[in-house]
């Protein structure tokens, strides 16, 4: 008896990720702010299509090599980098830096000459911002920012792809950020301003998001007809809102201000009451891990219009897109497909 085999629909990539191939392939992700409107939307489209095809995508990154250098500790970041690669026919080398920062045993520069030897991409995870520029100046293979103090692109990619999911566009839509504003808050102003979408920021007096980035999300936003309004009344923020976001207070690093930053937060937890003067339709977002009861109650993370656990598994997705862009793989795609 025959099995039957499931048939296979080629891939046909329109010309907005054609065009995004052709101008990311080798190049880097340091920040959110190297991409232009059109690579962010393109990221984007990509990462609907292999996550709605990821057969066809199985051997895109054939004997491609990339190498996690993580100072922190990860659980989304590494498994769906590992396991994106993975399922595109590459291979994936995890280097745990937590005990030895980069910089520390030998220059950056130094490590980067050896890493391009032998891998096709860097991924690093790091404290320092100026820890990703300088390896990606060394470095003739690309170099992504899987999180550093300063900002987390792939994680406001995955957010925006997961928000797409569930508004069809963002374009026009009202975005709060509630709490710290840290490097995922720089992330997401910048992919939000891309984007078209409405971005609204509630941070606690002295800890607004830095200047330069709120500076490039406005020009940006300008360009592409949306806002971008800081405020320091979390209720106020989340008036009308679509989509209301938050991080932990206290970001990797600064545990040592814990005491110092809880009751300056606490008038900015996401609660049943504040959810409540957002939309009918609105979701709630976090970046994980989420510190139950502190910046968010179990009701709203947990509840039915929490989306964290869509966001977390797009990471893998919109990383795959990343990837198959930054190292040339729609080539086999096309060439596998054909």
């Amino acid at each position: 008896m025959l099995l039957r085999k499931e048939p296979e629909v080629p891939v046909h990539h329109d010309s907005d990720i054609l065009n995004a191939a052709a101008r990311l392939a080798g190049e880097d992700l340091c920040s959110i702010g190297d991409l232009s409107s059109a690579e962010v939307r393109a990221i984007l489209k990509l990462g609907h299509e292999v996550k709605r095809n990821p057969r066809e995508y199985r051997r895109a990154l054939d004997a491609k090599q990339m190498v996690l250098m993580f100072e922190k500790a990860s659980l989304r970041t590494r498994l769906s980098f590992e396991t994106g690669i993975n399922t595109m026919g590459g291979n994936a080398i995890f280097v745990d830096c937590t005990n030895s920062p980069l910089g520390e045993r030998e220059s950056i520069a130094d490590v980067a000459r050896n890493v391009e030897r032998w891998v096709d991409v860097i991924v690093l995870r790091t404290y320092a911002h100026d820890t990703i520029t300088e390896m990606a100046a060394n470095s003739r293979v690309p170099v992504i920012n899987a999180l550093s103090d300063f900002e987390h692109p792939c994680q406001a990619l995955a957010d925006f792809m997961t928000l797409e999911e569930h508004f069809g566009s963002v374009t026009g839509l009202n975005f709060t950020y509630v709490g710290d504003g840290n490097n995922v808050c720089h992330s997401l102003m910048l992919t939000g301003a891309q984007l078209g979408a409405n971005v609204t920021i509630a941070t606690p007096r002295g800890y607004s998001p830095d200047i330069e980035i709120v500076t490039k999300a406005r020009d940006i936003a300008a360009e592409n007809g949306c806002e971008v309004r800081l405020l320091q009344d979390p209720h106020a923020a989340v008036e009308g809102a679509d989509a209301v976001y938050t991080d932990v207070c206290v970001s990797m690093g600064f545990e040592h201000e814990s005491t110092k930053r809880a009751p300056i937060f606490r008038p900015f937890q996401v609660n049943e009451t504040l959810m409540a003067k957002a939309n009918g339709n609105a979701v709630f977002m976090h970046c994980l891990p989420a510190r139950r009861n502190a910046e968010v109650t179990d009701a709203v993370l947990d509840g039915p219009q929490s989306i964290v656990f869509d966001q977390a598994e797009n990471r893998m997705h919109a990383q795959k897109a990343l990837l198959l862009l930054l190292l040339g793989g729609l080539a086999n795609v096309d060439a596998f497909n054909g």
